[in-house]
């Protein structure tokens, strides 16, 4: 099979495309054949050794994928060969990830895929959406009529909290940098959109809601001030990703908020929680409340150019197509 490959971390320039043997999946594992591989910050992240996670021998990148099973291992009961899935995590403590003609991965990381719903948008899920769902508590139920803001309302994990906070019946405000970037947190429903540039942002974030139940971060630092205006007893701010320098705490200042923090890296959430996030994922992708970003696709020999793009901020979806 054709897949993307390295074998020392580094810039985008150490992804070659190689022709290696299509495994067998064993016990407990299934075999995709990949319709699209989505990529994520975190991939070219973990590819440029940010992370501190090196590939022993080889490595394929990229955590998310669609496809379709074309193989199952010994003791798998919950997938059937020809199943449509989307996938997550994929590429975590496995050398085998989305970027390649064929997938490898353990069966709890993959998920049915409605036959109404586009590979490209089963490929825009896992790390994004699973994110968002359990930055936002994990529990739809808890979001009746609850106020909550996300940041970077534009950005993969900030689109899916929007329309997964909307779906369980929230009141979402959005923060972006940008038209272009309000258009389409508007788009993915948001009841209020705000440049957080803006003098007048936190007192038309506070005429919308004086407290924020829940505020979902991709910019802690940055945002701090908004944060500490909008919280109060009870507020759970959730911070998914870091900055390029750690922000200082005013711990006493958030201390006589009563609010809580919460720092969230998908890969070391408990699988109980991870389920959790799939099935409001999965309730919400079966009922239509969920969209993907403007798509962006590169065939799989250019997927250096695809992480590159993902890295320079391109506005929408990367994905990758074997």
């Amino acid at each position: 099979m054709k897949a993307i490959i390295y074998r020392q971390s580094g810039p985008s320039s150490v992804l070659s495309l190689e022709d290696i043997e299509t495994p067998l999946p064993g016990p407990d594992q299934v075999r995709v054949k990949i319709v699209c591989s989505g990529v994520n910050p975190t991939d070219w992240k973990i590819r440029s050794g940010m992370t501190i996670v090196h590939p022993h021998g080889f490595q394929i990148p990229h955590q998310d994928g669609s496809g379709v099973i074309d193989a199952i291992g010994e003791d798998v009961t919950e997938r059937s060969v020809g199943q449509r899935v989307w996938l997550y995590l994929a590429a975590y403590n496995n050398p085998y990830g989305t970027a390649a003609e064929y997938c490898i991965l353990p069966v709890e990381r993959t998920v049915p895929l409605p036959d109404n719903t586009s590979y490209e948008l089963g490929a825009s899920l896992g790390v994004p959406a699973l994110t968002a769902a359990h930055c936002l508590g994990g529990n739809p139920a808890a979001l009746k009529d609850a106020h909550v803001l996300v940041a970077g309302g534009a950005g993969a994990v900030g689109h899916y909290a929007i329309e997964l906070a909307k779906f369980a019946g929230a009141k979402v405000a959005a923060t972006v940098s940008t038209e272009e970037k309000a258009c389409l947190a508007s788009a993915a429903g948001a009841d209020l959109v705000v440049n957080y540039k803006d003098q007048e942002a936190v007192e038309q974030l506070k005429n919308f809601a004086p407290k924020m139940d829940y505020i979902v971060e991709v910019a802690f630092g940055t945002n701090m001030e908004i944060n500490l205006a909008l919280s109060g007893l009870g507020t759970k701010i959730a911070v998914y990703s870091n900055e390029t320098t750690d922000p200082v705490l005013p711990i006493r200042r958030f201390m006589v908020t009563n609010a809580s923090i919460n720092f969230v890296m998908l890969y070391t959430v408990a699988q109980h929680d991870i389920n959790n996030a799939i099935n409001w994922t999965t309730d919400a992708l079966t009922r239509g409340a969920l969209s993907e970003l403007p798509i962006h696709s590169f065939p799989l020999k250019d997927t250096a150019q695809a992480q590159d793009a993902v890295e320079d901020g391109l506005i929408g979806k990367v994905v990758v197509t074997p």
